[in-house]
């Protein structure tokens, strides 16, 4: 009798702890709220996005904190932080609460109150008047990038002083062809649901999303717009075809009125720079250059890993091997391709191809340009992909090195957005999807050879999603958008 009291009183304590939790994580869901659409502040968690995220999320959010720097970090810290930064002068910005409740934990002995914490780690970020001024984006396509695209950009758009979703161009605007595209936006089959409004305004030719007017525009070829005639002045296009992939043909979209830029969401040709976001952006030129490429979802995924393993333990050679999902350049059943193997059924077989990985790397890293060897299977899942490098380096390491060698540029530094440390021993392809990281590093399948100077290294990667996140972060880079940080 006593046992079974015990266990009861077990269960309702727990019970009621998880409920505390869950209200407490409510209370932050509005503090970020506020926080977004009142001052602009927009609040992450080791990367992972806050806004539009249920209360249960938000609890699994702070496990996977704990978990990862292994400190007790609590919902009721987190909102009591963002609280006090709501209270601040803090100006426009994006900031890892998580960063700094792991800060609070090891350093609150040092200050009399939260405050006087906020106001110390973030004084770089108070008083100082925003600069930002808002770029109109086109989305030029409307693929699965370009709804992904669209879907983000509405998300993200908080007061819209960033970048402002205004025209989506397509071959046909008739009010079947919008219907139908409202349709794709709204549901997906893969990342599910929009968690928005969609409304079909067919006797303007626009789509309300989330209050947002965005006008659908019929385009045979891309110099044939005047988007001024929408309002549409000095604007950023995204052009999610992939039909144009170098200087010349790109730069037809420049000579439509209203366009200052263009990005390609695609490995480019030629002279046009192809960036991974958080590796290379900061090397072009962003007075003079006007076109830009954000690569492959493949290239994003593994030159931050390449990167980091070269600058800490040097890389000699190496194979890259994607196994990616198929995409809709491939036949669903057996028919012509101009491609060899490519025509037969995507659905059915795992299907040899190249990929661009290796010549990316003369762009993106040209000092290992030369070193790679890469190759391509294409498999029956209709999104997530897996890399796998093997490489062989200069110094002797362990698993255990390698490992935290990951962990701590997943954590701290430039590339904290481009790199995930995943731990789990169940990961599966489908655990990657909606992953916002480029990169998600497979630390339990880490491989060191007894030599300790070859290592193989599995690297997921949503090459939908995290891919879409990579084009809007280079967006806003290239736009001068992006807001002052703390990460």
């Amino acid at each position: 009798m006593e046992t079974l009291e015990k266990e009861n009183a077990n269960y309702e304590s727990q019970l009621n702890d998880w409920i505390k939790d869950e209200k407490a994580a409510i209370d932050l869901i509005s503090a970020i709220g506020k926080l977004w659409f009142d001052k602009s502040i927009e609040l992450i968690l080791f990367r992972n996005q806050l806004v539009d995220r249920s209360a249960s999320q938000i609890m699994n959010l702070h496990l996977y904190a704990k978990d990862i720097v292994k400190k007790p970090i609590t919902v009721y810290d987190t909102v009591e932080l963002a609280n006090e930064i709501y209270n601040s002068k803090v100006i426009p910005s994006r900031i890892d609460i998580g960063k700094l409740a792991y800060e609070w934990h090891q350093e609150n002995g040092k200050y009399k109150s939260k405050t006087d914490f906020i106001n110390d780690k973030l004084k770089d970020l108070i008083g100082k008047p925003s600069t930002i001024t808002p770029k109109d984006v086109v989305l030029y396509g409307f693929g699965r990038i370009g709804r992904l695209a669209a879907r983000e950009l509405i998300t993200l758009a908080g007061k819209g002083e960033q970048l402002r979703l205004r025209a989506i161009v397509t071959r046909g605007n008739s009010s079947e062809e919008i219907v139908k595209r409202a349709d794709l936006l709204r549901t997906d089959s893969v990342h599910g649901t929009f968690p928005g409004t969609v409304i079909e305004d067919l006797e303007n030719k626009t789509l309300i999303i989330n209050g947002h007017t965005v006008h659908m525009i019929d385009a045979k070829n891309p110099e044939d717009v005047d988007y001024t005639q929408y309002g549409i002045t000095n604007a950023l296009l995204i052009d999610n075809t992939g039909v144009f992939r170098d200087d010349k043909e790109l730069s037809r979209h420049l000579k439509a009125k209203g366009i200052d830029k263009v990005l390609l969401t695609a490995p480019a040709k030629g002279d046009v720079p192809n960036v991974v976001h958080g590796v290379n952006h900061e090397t072009v030129d962003l007075k003079t250059q006007k076109i830009f490429s954000a690569a492959s979802c493949t290239t994003n995924a593994i030159m931050p890993i390449l990167y980091v393993i070269d600058k800490e333990l040097g890389i000699q050679k190496g194979h890259i091997e994607t196994v990616h999902s198929y995409t809709n350049d491939q036949n669903l059943l057996d028919n012509y391709h101009k491609k060899y193997r490519r025509g037969r059924s995507a659905a059915l077989n795992m299907v040899i191809t190249e990929t661009g990985a290796e010549s990316a790397l003369k762009k993106v890293l040209p000092h290992l340009s030369g070193k790679f060897t890469a190759n391509s299977v294409r498999v029956p899942t209709p999104n997530v992909s897996l890399a796998i490098l093997n490489l062989n380096i200069d110094k002797e390491t362990s698993i255990d090195q390698v490992n935290e060698i990951i962990k701590k540029y997943a954590l701290e530094g430039k590339l904290v957005e481009q790199i995930q440390y995943a731990f789990s021993n169940e990961l599966v392809s489908t655990d990657v999807i909606g992953n916002p990281c480029p990169s998600v590093f497979d630390s339990q399948a880490t491989i060191v050879s007894p030599d300790k100077k070859s290592i193989v290294l599995y690297v997921w990667y949503d090459n939908e999603y995290g891919y879409t996140r990579q084009v809007i972060r280079f967006s806003k880079h290239i736009s001068e958008v992006r807001r002052a940080h703390y990460y």
